[in-house]
């Protein structure tokens, strides 16, 4: 079974009240780091716990070293899994406004930490929540903490200097989660550097998801993937973006389209730029 996967709005209802089932807010806005906790308070899915994407799912920045949203220190992350009642038998549901950027972080950290069954994300969001006429609510959910012992599997990342180590290999696909005009250097709103990595190819995550908002189905993500691919293994994948976060989005997509789980490059564009030796590209690619 693909370690990716999703669960519809009707479904998780059907199974909100169920033992042991944790259900994490994920809602964030990289514009406005305060939204996501705002959002939670004003109303969330009945028994979710919030997960902020700056405090629980990064470290805290180093400026000159590190892209806008490091990986987590594992052992603090593994605590604090813990504390919203997580144990490795654990059903969780992820969830986020609605694209499932945010969701897809959290799951590829529990992914990089061990968890690879019975992690869902919530297929639409909080958007196809609401389209299903479902409440939300304003809890504080209670709750005995979770004994989970997960460990970071280190083969899943691949460091700045490691990737420099691979450019011009024909045997690494390098994926780029970030939109067209961004990826040509077109346009920069977030960093100082426009472009992209050498060698990169534009993936843009939001051409995962349908019209609805939800993912699209697993043959159509197949081929989208197989075109990047030609005829690599998914092991040879190298996914990054602008800082980590939509880079799982398309991992996860990998995952579901029965793919195995390919690397993420965590630091993305915005540790890439913090050394000005390293080499940046602009155009089509």
């Amino acid at each position: 079974m693909s370690i990716a996967q999703l669960i519809g709005p009707e479904q998780l209802a059907a199974r909100q009240q169920t033992p042991g089932l944790v259900i994490l807010d994920c809602r964030s806005a990289l514009e406005d780091p305060d939204y996501g906790q705002r959002s939670y308070a004003q109303g969330h899915i009945e028994g979710a716990r919030f997960a902020d994407l700056n405090r629980d799912l990064s470290s805290p920045v180093v400026k000159g070293r590190t892209g806008r949203h490091p990986l987590p220190d594992a052992d603090t992350l593994v605590e604090r899994l813990r504390l919203w009642g997580i144990s490795n038998d654990s059903d969780i549901v992820l969830y986020d406004d609605g694209p499932g950027m945010y969701a897809a972080r959290a799951w590829w950290l529990l992914a990089w930490l061990g968890k690879r069954e019975g992690v869902y994300l919530l297929d639409g969001g909080l958007k196809a929540w609401h389209a299903a006429g479902l409440p939300l609510s304003l809890d504080a959910p209670g709750g005995e903490p979770g004994d989970f012992t997960g460990e970071p599997d280190m083969s899943l990342v691949l460091s700045a200097s490691r990737l420099q180590g691979r450019l011009g290999r024909p045997e690494m696909t390098l994926i780029d989660a970030r939109a067209e005009a961004r990826f040509r250097g077109e346009v920069e709103p977030i960093d100082p550097v426009a472009g992209h990595i050498p060698g990169a190819q534009c993936v843009a995550f939001n051409e995962n998801l349908g019209p609805d908002g939800r993912f699209l189905p697993p043959e159509q993500l197949k081929q989208r993937f197989a075109e990047k691919l030609q005829g690599r293994p998914a092991e040879s994948l190298v996914s990054y973006c602008g800082s980590g976060v939509t880079a799982c989005h398309n991992l996860f997509a990998l995952c579901l389209a029965g793919y195995p789980l390919g690397t993420l490059y965590a630091g993305s564009w915005s540790e890439w730029i913090v050394d000005p030796e390293r080499e940046v590209a602009t155009g089509a690619g």
